[in-house]
């Protein structure tokens, strides 16, 4: 179980790599799974969380055991054999365990199951003849589960037993393993490519939902913060584009939105573009070049409008507008 410790620390913590997101930040308490668009700083979110925990101190196997209940099945052989069972400790990134949602993710990825080459050496049910899943590796810590939304119905089943009784049931083996983690998923509720989550497994957890950074000048600031900086972009010129990004996510025929990455990907391209001409600032033409590479790809428009003009044109009329309201941009 996490500590009454670490729970007040969580609780209490500004998670100082994420700008804005008070209100998200409050509702950490629980199992969860963050639901928004790209971008926002979802994965950035459930690292601060990992960063936030004390140093672990578990026993010097795959399945994280604590030193008071040393339970897994090479523990437990060990002490068998009368050997002695050594620790390690862990902290930060140590404790953060991704997982990348997928269809073909299995059961046996997240469980773990027996390796035929040392199933052949060892023998089927030995103890060296089983592999670990992700979810030992996060036992103590965090597990991290990307696009959660994107598996299949039988991936949520084989964690419905972690999730609500904190225990697994390790493959041919006979017992039960006690397993403790902070589980944070995502999922985007735009994806089409995804399998419904059952209302069994949703039940187990909160839903946050995140949304865009909540003004222009927070926005320019997450920016400035995670975009690499090669020559200068005048803050008035930045403030005019990253205002047109959100203009274009208000934008009724835009359909799919573009994300904080875009406002990234802009920053960062007219910089190069102004680099490579030598310059040491960036103008408002180093934006209008790479304004359609950046943003074409990244926005999806109604069907009334995308059978009447491309994505590229639509972003050259819609940026030359606002230029022109903007007064040039400068």
């Amino acid at each position: 179980m996490l500590s009454e410790q670490f729970k007040n620390k969580l609780l209490e913590s500004d998670f100082e790599d994420i700008l804005g997101q008070n209100r998200v930040k409050a509702q950490l308490k629980r199992h969860i799974i963050l639901v928004g668009q790209p971008g926002i700083g979802k994965t950035t979110l459930a690292k601060n969380v990992a960063k936030l925990m004390p140093e672990k101190t578990v026993c010097e196997c795959s399945f994280n055991c604590l030193p008071d209940n040393p339970c897994c099945p090479e523990c437990l052989e060990k002490k068998k054999k009368g050997q002695k069972i050594r620790t390690k400790t862990l902290k930060g990134k140590d404790l953060f365990v991704r997982v990348q949602g997928s269809p073909d993710l299995t059961a046996e990825d997240l469980i773990g199951d027996i390796d035929p080459v040392k199933a052949l050496k060892f023998g089927p049910l030995s103890v060296e003849a089983f592999s670990p899943g992700k979810i030992f590796k996060a036992n103590q810590g965090v597990m991290f589960f990307d696009e959660i939304n994107r598996c299949s119905e039988k991936l949520q089943n084989a964690l419905l037993q972690v999730l609500e009784e904190k225990k697994i049931t390790i493959g041919s083996y006979s017992f039960d393993f006690d397993v403790s983690f902070i589980f944070i998923g995502t999922m985007n509720p735009d994806d089409k490519s995804t399998e419904p989550l059952s209302d069994v497994f949703l039940d187990r957890f909160d839903l946050i939902y995140m949304e865009y950074p909540e003004t222009t000048e927070l926005e320019v600031e997450i920016v400035r913060k995670s975009g690499k900086q090669i020559v200068e972009f005048p803050n008035q010129l930045l403030f005019n584009v990253i205002q047109f990004i959100r203009d274009l996510r208000a934008d009724t025929d835009v359909e799919k939105k573009p994300s904080v990455r875009a406002s990234l990907g802009l920053y960062e391209r007219a910089q190069s573009n102004a680099y490579i001409k030598s310059k040491n600032k960036v103008s408002l033409k180093d934006v209008q070049d790479v304004i359609v590479s950046v943003l074409s790809h990244r926005i999806g428009l109604k069907p009334s409008i995308k059978f009447l003009k491309t994505p590229e044109d639509y972003i050259k009329e819609e940026f030359e507008k606002f230029s022109n309201q903007m007064g040039g941009g400068r």
